[in-house]
C-alpha cells in the first residue's frame, strides 16, 4: 500500500487531532482540494486517486503505534484510546472531473482531520509515478541531495545550524522520503533535529516535531465568540490543552500585523516562539524580535522557527542574520523531499467551512489567500485592518 501507516502524517495534525477531541467534538468542516500548478491536469489520474483513498479504511494503528503516541507526554490516554478505534471514513471524500479535477473533504472534524496528509501524498506519488522519465528524475534528486549535504557538511559558519525534514505533504514518494532522511541523518547528525513525519519519527528515532496549522486558528473564527477576538480564543485554547507543552504558535492567519496586535505580553510570555509561513522573513523576524524588547522580553530566550518554502541557502542567510540575536530552527519541505530537477507540484488543501460558516487564511504571501465567500473575505479584512 502506498498508506500503510496511520501514523504516516504531520505530528501537527495529532496534536491538533487531540484539541478537537477534547475541545471541539462535535464541529463540522469541509477542506477543498487546490493545485496551484496551471498546466498539471489530474484528471487522468483520478481513479486511481479514488482506489488508493478507499484503501485507507482498512488501516488502524498498531499496538506499537499506540504504544509509541502514549510515550509522547502530552498525549492523553484517552486521545490515544480514541486512536485505538479510530478509522478513516473515505465516504468523506468527494471527487469530481467533470470540469476538473476536484476534490473535497466533509464531515466531522474529528474524522476528517487525518485525511490532509495522506491524500496529498498519494496525488503525489501517483502524479510522478506516471512520468515517462521517473527513473531519471530520481537520479537527479540523488545527485542533487548529494550536493545539498555536502554544502551543508562543509559550511563552517552554519555548524549551529538546525533544521527540520517538513516534506511529507509534497514527497516525490514514500521510499524517497525515507532515503532522504536516512542520508541526512547519516551525513549531518545533530543538524538534523527531527521530522513532521511521525511513522518515519518513530522508525528512524528521531523527533516528531509541529504544534498547529492553519486549519486550527481558521476554525475558530466560527468556535470563539466573536472573529475579532478569535485569535486570542486559539491561543488560550490550545495553551489549556497543553499547559506550555507545543509552544510554537503560528503568525500568519490575519498577516503578521494582526497577530501582533494579539500577541500581547501575556502571550508572549506563555509561549516559547512563532512560526514564519508567508511573507518576507527577514521583516518578519526584526518585527518580532523589535515586538518582544517591546515587551521587555529578551528575545534570546525565544525561538523562530522559518517553514515558508525554504532551500538551505536561504536558511543559511537568515540563520546567519538572526543568530545570537533570538533562536532559529528551520522546517524545510519540498525542497528535500521533491527536488527532483523539475518544478514541484503544489498541492494544499485547506479548510474552507466550519460549521456551515466560511472560513479564511489571509496571507502575507497574497497568493496562499484561501476563502469560498468574496463577502466574508470583506468582512474579515474589515474587522483585523487588513488593507490589501
Amino acid at each position: 500500500m502506498m498508506i500503510d501507516s496511520l501514523l504516516d502524517t504531520d505530528f501537527y495534525k495529532l496534536t491538533m487531532m487531540q484539541t478537537v477531541l477534547h475541545q471541539f467534538p462535535s464541529a463540522m468542516v469541509e477542506y477543498k482540494f487546490q493545485c496551484r500548478n496551471p498546466d498539471i491536469d489530474l484528471r487522468p489520474y483520478a481513479e486511481e486517486f479514488r482506489a488508493v483513498i478507499d484503501e485507507l479504511a482498512n488501516l488502524s494503528y498498531t499496538k506499537e503505534e499506540l504504544d509509541y503516541l502514549r510515550g509522547i507526554r502530552f498525549f492523553k490516554s484517552d486521545f490515544v484510546e480514541f486512536l485505538r478505534i479510530f478509522r478513516f471514513n473515505p465516504e468523506f471524500v468527494h471527487i469530481d472531473t467533470k470540469d476538473k479535477f476536484e476534490l473535497s473533504i466533509k464531515g466531522p472534524w474529528l474524522h476528517t482531520i487525518l485525511f490532509e496528509i495522506p491524500i496529498l501524498a498519494i496525488i503525489n506519488e501517483i502524479y510522478y509515478r506516471h512520468q515517462p522519465n521517473y527513473q531519471s528524475l530520481l537520479q537527479n534528486g540523488e545527485e542533487r541531495l548529494h550536493d545539498k549535504i555536502k554544502m551543508i557538511a562543509e559550511n563552517t559558519e552554519g555548524k549551529d545550524f538546525v533544521f527540520s525534514e517538513f516534506g511529507t505533504r509534497r514527497r516525490f514518494s514514500k521510499a524517497w522520503q525515507e532515503l532522504v532522511l536516512q542520508a541526512l541523518k547519516n551525513k549531518l547528525g545533530a543538524q538534523l533535529t527531527g521530522t513532521s513525519n511521525v511513522y518515519f519519527a518513530k522508525k528512524l528515532q528521531l523527533k516528531p516535531i509541529g504544534t498547529m496549522a492553519h486549519e486550527y486558528l481558521q476554525a475558530c473564527q466560527t468556535l470563539g465568540p466573536r472573529l475579532i477576538y478569535s485569535q486570542q480564543f486559539a491561543f488560550e485554547r490550545w495553551a489549556q490543552e497543553y499547559r506550555g507543552e507545543l509552544g510554537i504558535i503560528l503568525t500568519d492567519v490575519y498577516g503578521l500585523n494582526a497577530f501582533l496586535k494579539d500577541f500581547d505580553l501575556y502571550f508572549c510570555k506563555l509561549f516559547d516562539g512563532v512560526r514564519h509561513d508567508s511573507g518576507d522573513p527577514m521583516v518578519f523576524g526584526e518585527k518580532i524580535i523589535a515586538h518582544y524588547a517591546a515587551h521587555r522580553i529578551d528575545p534570546r530566550t525565544k525561538t523562530l522557527v522559518f517553514s515558508d518554502n525554504l532551500n538551505f541557502e536561504i536558511a543559511l542567510k537568515i540563520h546567519q542574520h538572526f543568530r545570537n540575536r533570538i533562536k532559529v530552527a528551520f522546517g524545510i519541505g519540498t525542497y528535500l523531499t521533491n527536488d527532483m530537477g523539475i518544478p514541484a507540484m503544489q498541492n494544499v488543501i485547506k479548510m474552507i467551512y466550519c460549521n456551515g460558516h466560511p472560513v479564511a487564511k489571509v496571507s502575507d504571501t497574497p497568493a496562499k489567500t484561501m476563502c469560498p465567500d468574496p463577502e466574508y473575505l470583506r468582512y474579515l479584512k474589515q474587522v483585523f485592518g487588513i488593507s490589501s
